[in-house]
């Protein structure tokens, strides 16, 4: 089974999100734009791991602690860079409280066998992706030009109260997303 552990996000900033990919998408039509039931705030990324172990990653989940924390969508970019674009996103920002998240949601997995990350901790939503290919980066760059007509994009901001384990079924027209466990986050300070 493919699981990852993530935020969800509410259904009025996924609106407000869904509007501006609608814009976007006309500035690059061949590129591979997320659905919107894709979206969500990735604290970690698993991979494909047995039944058993997921039943290990459940129970070690269950013991995060973490407190409520504030979550701001706004701005957008490219990832590696504007120059040769290979992904377009809409920035996170969670400060010190999101990343400390992440860390423990990604120590907790480490003591149940997963690999832990090697990269830092880099929240963002993945709008679109270019396509394979040499130059594949173009079909990502007009949308610099979006960037420079707008002002920066600000989507909202959530309150997490809450996390997810999900289950990822790879398919034809892009993943399909199950909810498997919810974990509260704790309220106060």
């Amino acid at each position: 089974m493919r699981i990852f552990i993530a935020l969800d996000i509410p259904s009025e900033i996924r609106a407000r999100i869904m509007e501006y990919m609608d814009r976007a998408r006309g500035y690059a039509p061949e590129a591979r734009w997320a659905r919107p039931e894709g979206l969500h705030v990735t604290l970690k990324f698993v991979g494909e791991v047995s039944d058993a172990k997921v039943q290990e990653i459940r129970s070690a989940l269950a013991g995060v602690r973490a407190q409520r924390l504030e979550v701001k969508f706004s701005g957008a970019g490219f990832f590696p860079t504007a120059k040769s674009p290979r992904v377009f996103w809409i920035g996170v920002e969670g400060g010190e409280p999101l990343s400390q998240l992440a860390r423990v949601v990604d120590n907790i997995t480490h003591q149940a066998g997963i690999a832990k990350e090697e990269r830092a901790y880099s929240p963002h939503l993945t709008l679109a992706r270019a396509g394979a290919g040499s130059g594949s980066g173009r079909q990502l760059r007009p949308l610099q030009y979006l960037l420079e007509k707008e002002e920066k994009p600000q989507f909202g901001t959530m309150t997490a109260h809450e996390f997810w384990l999900y289950r990822s079924e790879l398919a034809r027209g892009g993943a399909k997303y199950t909810k498997l466990e919810r974990y509260q986050i704790a309220a106060g300070s």
